[in-house]
Order: C-alpha cells, then structure tokens, then sequence
C-alpha cells in the first residue's frame, strides 16, 4: 500500500515509478487516484461541516426555548433534521469514495510497490543483473539425467498416480528420496535457527483474505491462490444476484450435469475457471460468496510470518535487533499465471515445502538486514556445495510488493543452465501499511511503520531436484550430499539399490 500523501505531494514520482515497473497509463492512474482522493477530502470535509452546523443550530435550540422563542427553535430543530440528512449523505459518500480509492478492493490497493533506486530497468528477467561472479563450479561430463526421469527410474517419483488423485502438477515421492526430502528440510531449518538466529515458527496453514491483503496477494492475485471452505447456498444466491447473473447461471448449470454428490468438491474449480476467462469485480464476488467460513491456503509462510506483527505497535527496543522468524510449511500454490511451464517434474508444483524466512526491521535497518537474508540462503546452498549465482532483478521481474529482490539461481545440469531456487525481497513498508503494523522510537509521540523482507532458505522441493541432478552417479544412483548424511538413516549414503 502506498502513502496516498505521498502521491498527492509527489505525483511525478509516482508516475516515474510505477511506468518503470511495466504499468501502463501511470500519469491517467495517477490522476484517476488524485481525483479520487480530492473527492474524498471533499466529502469529509462536507460531512464535518454539517455536523458542526448541527451542533451549533442543536445548542441554539436550548436558547431559543429559554427564551420562549418557539417559532425560532421550531426552525432551528428543522434545520437540524435537514442537516442530519446531508451528514448522512456526506458519509455515504465518504464510504463509497473510501472503498474506491483505500478500501481493499481500492484502486491503491491494487498498485505494485515502487522500486528501489538501485533497482536496475528491465521488462522481463531478461534485464536482471549477475551480483559477483557464480559460486562453485558446475559439473563436467558425467551423467546429466533430467530429476524426473531420474526418479522414476528409481521408481520413487510417481506422477502418473498423484495425476489421478489430484491432477497435473503433483507428485508422489517414495522410499529413500522421500527421506532425502525430509532430511533437507530438517538441515535447512537447523542451519537457519541454529546457526542465523531465526526462530522457529509453526504457523497456520489456512488464514483469511486480511492476510493476504497484509502481504499482497489479494486483491491482484486472486487467481493464483487456492481458497477452501464451506459451501454456503444462501451467500451464493445472494451474491449471484448482485454480481454477474449470466456467470451463475453458468454455473448453476454446470452444477447440475453432475451428480448430487460430486458438486460440492466441483464448485471452486468451476468458478476459478470462469473467473480466468472473466475477471470482471462481479466473478470476484460470486467466487467469495460461495463460502462459509473462508480461508485461503498459504502461498508462502511469507503471509503467516509477516502478520505475526499486524495490528501492532512494537518498540524501538524490540527492534533493536530484527525480529526474524523461520518456518518449514507446505505451500500452494494455482500457478494460473505460468500455464505451460515446467509442467512435468518438481519444479512448479501446485503444492511444495519450503524453508521461509521473514524479517521485520527499523526503516534504517531494512538495506542491510537484506543482504544478511541473502547471506544467510547463500549459505544453504554453499554447505550443500551446489553451484549458484545471485542475480538482482530488474523491476519488471519482481514481485508485487518488493522494492528490491535477489534470486539465487542453482546450476541444473540436465536443462545447462541457472534456475531459482530463492527469492529475498525487501518490501519496505509497503507491506506493513497494509496490515498496520508499526513501531514508536523512544521518547517520540508519533509512530512509523517498520519494514518487512521476506526469502527462502530454501525452496525444499527445487533444493531436492538441485541435489539429484548433481549428485547422479553413472550407475543410476543418487549420492547424499555430505552435509545431509546425518539425517539419513545411518550408513545411508546413495539413494537407490
């Protein structure tokens, strides 16, 4: 979220920024957000002046009746009643300007944060640029087999039956290398807590569209998280008659082809796909309204950590050094943003592990606080002796709500060249005016928001590929890295006979 004083004293800023992040008609956008917020000062500024006028006309009604004066206070209670009408009115429309312009589904909360200065141009990951030169050597020579292929030659990756449980972009891991899995899980976690200082976090799972909004998912990305609940009939009607009425005929009758008993597991498909091909606000809002208790499944435990701090006010003592939290959790994802990519293997799975970190700083201290995150994923990687290199993303590469990111980028032997494997952004206080989350300096009456960053360390399931691909030996086996060996079943040194 973006300080709506700060566009109005810096428009130009704005329209800079937000252009050079790849956002079309940014001086119109601004200028769409300017009139909006003059009509919202406008209103407030109606709504206050009636309401001192109701004050002062509700007092001289008391003088007019001490003085007997009833005609003057008959006047004097209808210009009161005339007045509450406009307040009413006034706020009114303060509400409906408010939810346009701040609200969550607003127009400011729906724009990118703004990048840093040092952040280089570009439209694509075409324009990010190497940080320092690579890490490690990758292999020469040897077997260079694709992870997949290499799993299911060892018949423990099985895609075929997770596709007919659950559909595309699963996976069934098994014996040893499912083992090899959990074990760099447990040493990635132990390496953060232990030897970085994080603390360990076990956090839900299942959180509500206010987290999501804190971190940025919601309202832009709505398409690309999965959401779970209780079908609720009566907010789906009701919404359908408010929202797009031809979409919940489609709906309704997609419904009805089925049998009774598959169409409760059948709605969030049908209304996620309809909302691809129609993302008009009344999709949303039929999608929204077909749930009791709603909840949405976590990206990233990026959403989980970062709101531990929403709604709050903490000290400068407390952040006399970061607060830094860690967790190991499943994350989901929709991918409805990457259809045809990496479709087959471990890559870009709908559901994965990983080893998030989260950071929360003084403003003064985010820059720095930044490159520790990075060091401290670096440093995963450089034990498990995998080839990397740190690229700094241009701004039409990152993400939504970070001003500056690094990528870690593994060496896959099989495709020749860099994948990521993390991701650490420095969000600034974009996210924390989102979830209201600040800080108060010693002796200082006001208050500021503090910053946020976030970053894996590491993503488990693209570290796991990471590892087969090179440490495949020529005889089809996989050799445990060394410093994994202590959480393999003792003496288990190579995955397979």
């Amino acid at each position: 979220m973006h300080d709506i004083r700060a566009i109005r004293d810096h428009p130009a800023a704005f329209v800079s920024g937000w252009s050079s992040r790849g956002v079309e008609g940014a001086q119109a956008l601004v200028d769409d957000i300017l009139t909006l917020d003059t009509a919202l000062r406008a209103a407030q500024t109606a709504g206050q002046m009636a309401l001192a006028r109701r004050n002062e006309s509700s007092k001289l009604i008391g003088a007019a009746m001490g003085k007997k004066d009833l005609v003057e206070a008959e006047r004097l209670k209808g210009e009161v009643e005339s007045l509450k009408g406009e307040i009413a009115a006034a706020e009114a429309e303060e509400r409906e300007l408010y939810a346009k312009l701040l609200g969550p589904q607003g127009l400011l909360a729906a724009q990118k944060s703004l990048a840093a200065d040092d952040v280089p141009d570009g439209e694509d990951e075409a324009g990010n640029v190497l940080v320092g030169q690579p890490w490690g050597r990758p292999r020469e020579g040897g077997p260079a087999k694709d992870h997949a292929d290499l799993g299911e030659a060892l018949g423990l990756l099985d895609f075929e039956a997770a596709a007919k449980m659950s559909g595309s972009r699963f996976a069934v891991i098994k014996g040893g290398l499912a083992r090899l899995e959990r074990a760099i899980g447990q040493f990635m976690l132990d390496v953060q807590t232990g030897e970085h200082g994080y603390l360990e976090v076990n956090p839900p799972y299942l959180v509500r569209d206010e987290a999501m909004f804190g971190t940025g998912q919601l309202p832009k990305f709505h398409l690309d998280i999965f959401s779970a609940g209780a079908f609720d009939p009566q907010a789906f009607a009701k919404e359908a008659q408010t929202g797009n009425r031809a979409m919940a005929d489609e709906v309704n009758a997609r419904l009805d082809a089925l049998p009774a008993g598959e169409r409760q597991a059948a709605w969030a498909g049908i209304v996620q796909e309809l909302g691809q091909r129609d993302t008009d606000a009344a999709v949303a809002a039929i999608s929204e309204g077909m749930f009791r208790d709603r909840h949405f499944l976590i990206p990233t435990a990026e959403v989980s950590l970062t709101n531990l701090v929403r709604e709050q006010i903490l000290s400068e003592d407390e952040l006399a050094t970061p607060i830094r939290y860690t967790a190991l959790t499943p994350c989901f994802r929709a991918e409805a943003g990457s259809a045809g990519r990496d479709t087959r293997g471990l890559i870009r799975q709908h559901q994965f592990h990983k080893v998030e970190m989260v950071s929360i700083t003084k403003p003064e201290d985010s820059e720095e606080e930044h490159e520790r995150m990075v060091r401290c994923a670096e440093a995963v990687l450089e034990k498990l002796e995998l080839p990397y290199r740190r690229m700094l993303l241009c701004k039409g590469d990152m993400g939504f709500a970070a001003k500056k990111t690094f990528d870690l980028e593994v060496w896959l032997p099989s495709q020749g060249t860099y994948r990521e494997i993390s991701s650490c952004s420095n969000c600034g206080d974009f996210q924390s005016r989102r979830m209201d989350a600040r800080f108060k300096r010693a002796g200082e009456k006001k208050t500021e928001f503090v910053h946020t960053l976030n970053g894996s360390g590491l993503a488990v399931g693209r570290t796991l590929v990471a590892v087969m691909e090179n440490y495949q030996e020529a005889d089809g086996r996989i050799r445990v890295p060394d410093a994994l060996v202590p959480y393999m079943p003792k003496g288990m040194t190579h995955i397979g006979p």
